[in-house]
């Protein structure tokens, strides 16, 4: 049985839910039970903070975890990086009242910063030469500088709408961040045949995401015109029709072209063109 921590509420925890649901591994929905086990899969999940999961997978509590990057370099435990997922992403920035006169790092020369992540602001601001006290300060880092206990603050950022309704500005990123999925050095055999498995179905939910399945006529005369515009991840599948003018082509389409190809295609002559969302890809 392999033991997974991940994060007992929050967005990181709503879109891991997402991602382990994507890949049809069940876990109950209880949220008062600590741990709770897979239905369909040899897994146990152990809910927990997000800043004890790299500890207690360094220390071998828990096997996996799925945690932020930010936290992950914070916490400076020994753990191997396995998959980045790609989700949850922010940064981490500094920022300062808006109305202040910022030429650049300098600036904060003799400063007091607020921050939950003192190791990283700390191991900044040494590289940079900058002489500044940190403030350490759980939750609510954003009203540090209007209440008097800051002159700035080092945060997560992700819209900055945050940033912007407590009369600050973001003026330096320090480090980007995402969700990890992070494995104890010393696992045994079996859990890393458990991980394999895991690791498979999150690559094929993952592979599979922003992508569309297109099925469309084409008249066989402009066959090699639409070929030429469809960057399918082989070759197009090609499929005789009764009428031997035409024929039925399908291929695979990123989202983010997918409006620009399909507009070469009509105009090439291709009709009856199906789309359709894929769930999961195995290449």
């Amino acid at each position: 049985m392999l033991r997974i921590a991940i994060q007992s509420k929050g967005r990181l925890h709503e879109q891991t839910m997402e991602l382990l649901g994507e890949a049809d591994i069940k876990i109950g929905s209880s949220k008062r039970t600590l741990l709770v086990n897979a239905e369909n899969f040899p897994l146990e999940v152990l809910y927990l903070r997000d800043d004890d999961i790299p500890q207690s997978v360094a220390s071998g509590i828990a096997d996996i975890g799925i945690v932020g990057e930010n936290e992950l370099v914070e916490q400076q435990e020994k753990a191997d990086i396995v998959m980045r997922l790609g989700y949850s992403r922010c940064r981490l920035s500094l920022a300062i009242p808006k109305d202040a006169d910022y030429q650049g790092l300098e600036w904060f020369n003799g400063k007091k910063i607020a921050t939950s992540y003192p190791v990283i602001l700390d191991r900044f601001l040494k590289e940079k030469g900058i002489n500044a006290e940190i403030h350490k300060i759980m939750g609510s880092v954003e009203i540090s500088p209007g209440i008097g206990l800051s002159d700035a603050i080092f945060d997560i950022v992700s819209s900055g709408s945050t940033l912007v309704s407590n009369n600050l500005r973001e003026v330096e990123v320090v480090m980007q961040s995402e969700a990890l999925l992070i494995a104890n050095p010393q696992l045994s055999d079996e859990k890393k045949e458990t991980l394999r498995q895991m690791l498979f179905r999150f690559e094929a939910v993952r592979t599979a995401e922003d992508k569309k399945y297109i099925r469309m006529n084409v008249p066989r005369a402009c066959l090699n015109d639409v070929l030429s515009v469809l960057p399918g991840l082989k070759s197009p599948t090609i499929i005789p029709l009764a009428d031997d003018e035409w024929c039925s082509v399908h291929t695979v389409l990123d989202q983010k072209r997918f409006w620009e190809i399909i507009g070469k295609l009509k105009d090439m002559g291709a009709q009856g063109i199906l789309v359709t969302p894929i769930e999961k890809m195995i290449l």
